[in-house]
Parts: C-alpha cells; sequence; structure tokens
C-alpha cells in the first residue's frame, strides 16, 4: 500500500494530495465533536483509518530515505511542508476536541455513578426498638420456586 511514485515531484504532489484529504477528513471529525455529535464522525472513521495507515507508511519511507523527494522542485517541497503544519494544527484541534468530548462523558459517569450511590446510601444506625433509621431498598429481586 505504497504511493506508486518514482519520480521525486510526482511522489511529493502525491503526499500533498495525501496529506491535505487526511487533513480535511480530521477536521470533519474534530468539528462533529465541537459540535458534540460524535456520531456525525462516524461516517469519515473509515476512510480516515485507511489513509493514516498510508501516510503513517509513507512518512516512515520518506523518513528512512530522504532521497525519494530531495531532488523535487523546491515549491513543491514547500507545499508539502505547508501541508504538513496544516495537518499538525488539524490533529492537535481533533485531540483538544476529544479530550473535551471525554472529559463530559467523563463527568457525566461520575455524575450517575454518584446518584446510584447516593441512593442505595447504607442504613445510618439503629434507632428505638432496634429499628433502623433509613433503612435502603437494595433493589434487589427475590425469586422463589415452588419448594420454598
Amino acid at each position: 500500500m505504497a504511493l506508486a511514485a518514482h519520480d521525486p515531484n510526482d511522489r511529493v504532489d502525491q503526499l500533498v494530495i495525501l496529506t491535505e484529504r487526511l487533513t480535511d477528513l480530521i477536521a470533519k471529525e474534530a468539528t462533529a465533536f465541537e459540535a458534540r455529535r460524535p456520531q456525525d464522525a462516524a461516517q469519515y472513521v473509515e476512510e480516515t483509518a485507511k489513509l493514516a495507515n498510508l501516510y503513517r507508511h509513507e512518512s516512515a519511507r520518506v523518513r528512512a530515505n530522504i532521497a525519494l523527494i530531495s531532488s523535487a522542485d523546491a515549491a513543491l517541497r514547500l507545499r508539502l511542508i505547508r501541508a504538513t503544519e496544516a495537518f499538525d494544527a488539524v490533529l492537535a484541534r481533533q485531540a483538544r476536541a476529544l479530550n473535551a468530548a471525554r472529559t463530559v462523558t467523563e463527568g457525566l459517569v461520575k455524575a450517575v455513578a454518584e446518584e446510584i450511590a447516593n441512593q442505595r446510601a447504607p442504613a445510618s444506625g439503629y434507632g428505638a426498638g432496634a429499628r433502623m433509621n433509613n433503612p435502603v431498598s437494595s433493589g434487589t429481586a427475590i425469586t422463589l420456586n415452588k419448594k420454598a
């Protein structure tokens, strides 16, 4: 699953196209999370994963052999640098959006857990006649069979 470019200019051009497409998809995902609509991001997950894998692979190839792009036109290499900067910025934006969504979700889970714990609070001692103060209903179902 590698880019099929032997010409450095063509390789850089393909890397720019890949980076810009991935940036666009991640920006759409970030927008969905910022709008508190993570379900809207689901439509981009598959393509984003495929492109991210290709991007990771191609980035590693270029890092391992810079000669693959070093002789490309300076203007094309500059375009790749700009596309990569935009990609980095949108990744940071997505990280913030995901962190905010995670924080909200964790807060909701904690609030629900605290409410359940409060509703199931243990009895607070005994009163006159050995009666429990604030008896708690455990909510446990009782099942009887015919032999009981």
